[in-house]
């Protein structure tokens, strides 16, 4: 952890600030050090987290299936905040906690479904450049999930990678928040990249 973003945290002031901090603390036990760097251009931080909080209201994918999903992005972009954070969101989410935190590791880990296993290909698939998310790929995830949960499994990779490329860019690392979860969080398998 080096706690040495790009952009120096900026002190969170106002009234704004205050509450910020405070739900941030209640909630997670610190203030994410995204929002401390974002606070330079508090449009930006409030777009981000105004698209954030709308995105966590949509309910047609399976809430493990979006968190692995995010936490695949995360592991393959090499952003260690996105992993560490969506590791503890899930465990505060109750969500499958022995299974999150294989996410890291899934191609070698033998805990995932087959449908598991295509979510988090098409989230990787998503992710690279150019992406390589086949016809075939999504017509098999489209059989099982639906149109509606599709939809929302490619906007949700796509705001993971927003996240991640963002953090990984401005040099944001891991917190910490996952040491509040019972299993380790696996590390990423190799050919991934790696945080600054």
């Amino acid at each position: 952890m080096s706690n040495t973003p790009r952009i120096p945290r900026a002190e969170i002031t106002g009234l704004y600030g205050y509450v910020l901090k405070r739900f941030s603390r209640k909630l997670l036990g610190d203030v994410p050090e995204p929002a401390e760097v974002m606070w330079h251009n508090r449009a930006v931080l409030s777009s981000y987290t105004g698209f954030g909080r709308k995105a966590q209201k949509w309910d047609q994918l399976d809430p493990n299936l979006k968190s692995f999903a995010h936490m695949a992005v995360a592991a393959m972009v090499g952003c260690s905040w996105c992993l560490d954070f969506g590791y503890f969101h899930a465990h505060n989410e109750g969500l499958d906690e022995a299974k999150a935190s294989e996410v890291p590791r899934w191609r070698e880990s033998s805990v995932f479904t087959p449908l598991e296993r295509d979510v988090m290909d098409y989230a990787e698939a998503m992710t690279e450049t150019p992406p390589r998310v086949t016809d075939d790929m999504s017509a098999r995830l489209l059989q099982q999930l639906g149109p509606a949960a599709m939809v929302e499994l490619a906007a949700s990779v796509a705001f993971a990678n927003m996240n991640t490329r963002c953090n990984t860019a401005l040099g944001i690392e891991s917190q910490g928040f996952s040491k509040a979860c019972t299993l380790p969080l696996a590390q990423p398998s190799a050919g991934y990249a790696t945080s600054p």
